[in-house]
């Protein structure tokens, strides 16, 4: 790709910038490249954005620098990005960027925003979350093997209460679960949920899992972060690259995936090229996860 150029996405046109900057030194993966993936998986990837105060971590230098959060959407952003007004910080509410369309998100990748940190709740309704989250954390030496066994747990005990859930790579080092709720819900009750269900397992299992937040006691263990689900709280985006040495991203994957990687015969770790392709074979495995409704037992 050239340097720079004016492309045009929908019925708008985006001015890209510095196209053959290497972001990704390790595998050579140039801000052109981090564009064209974002082009091309938006169609799966807009619905489970839109509506919602999207943060963008951005690595203008690539991702051997530490990057930094965006909350409030920049003022010089072009008129087709819109805003959505979010959680604040000490000057109120915050207006974060709406990245509701394929324009805005080839306009956010051209910003260098390789993460898109979404929160649980629609900015239309910020006090009811729209899914509940799992976050499993792995405490060195254990990897994301524990993780998927700790999940397929968690998956067996919602079962039981009658929760269906969906499973995504974090694209770093762990592995995630969502229940769709996608009905009217508290960010305490979600949150108290996915603690219970956390302390079930660790009273079951104490020394393979924790829901104790200090790192003193985590190695070897599984952090089930149900913090995740606080109202200010967001979590990676399915289908967000990485800012890891590896072009990786947060995929979905199926139970019959976790349960290969929590035998060991399967590594759930996929770069953005792989991702397009599962996207070419199987179609958005997370749609779902839009449109379910659950209730939450009583925590």
């Amino acid at each position: 790709m050239s340097h720079a150029a004016t492309v045009r996405v929908g019925d708008h046109e985006v001015s890209l910038s510095n196209l053959d900057k290497v972001l990704y030194p390790e595998s050579g993966t140039t801000k052109g490249d981090v564009i064209g993936y974002y082009a091309a998986i938006a169609p799966v990837m807009l619905p489970h954005l839109a509506g919602r105060c999207i943060t963008l971590k951005r690595f203008p230098d690539g991702v051997t620098t530490d990057g930094f959060f965006e909350k409030r959407c920049p003022g010089h952003r072009p008129g087709f990005v819109g805003t959505h007004t979010g959680p604040g910080d000490r000057r109120g509410d915050v207006q974060y960027c709406a990245i509701d369309t394929p324009a805005a998100l080839v306009w956010a990748a051209n910003m260098a925003a390789l993460e898109l940190h979404v929160p649980m709740a629609l900015a239309a309704d910020l006090d009811s979350p729209q899914a509940l989250v799992f976050d499993f954390d792995p405490g060195a030496p254990a990897t994301i093997v524990q993780c998927c066994e700790v999940a397929l747990w968690v998956r067996d005990l919602l079962a039981a209460v009658g929760l269906g859930a969906w499973a995504k790579t974090s694209g770093s080092k762990g592995l995630q679960v969502y229940v769709p709720l996608n009905g009217p819900n508290t960010h305490q009750h979600a949150a108290d949920v996915a603690l219970a269900v956390g302390q079930m397992l660790e009273r079951q299992h104490p020394d393979r899992v924790t829901t104790t937040m200090a790192k003193a006691v985590r190695p070897g263990k599984i952090f089930i972060d149900w913090s995740q689900n606080a109202r200010h709280k967001t979590t990676i985006g399915v289908y967000s690259l990485r800012a890891r040495p590896q072009p990786t991203v947060s995929t979905p994957v199926t139970w019959d995936e976790v349960s290969a990687c929590a035998a060991g015969d399967l590594e759930l770790r996929f770069t953005w090229e792989r991702v397009l392709e599962r996207v070419d074979q199987h179609g958005d495995l997370w749609a779902d996860v839009l449109s379910r409704h659950q209730s939450l037992p009583a925590a």
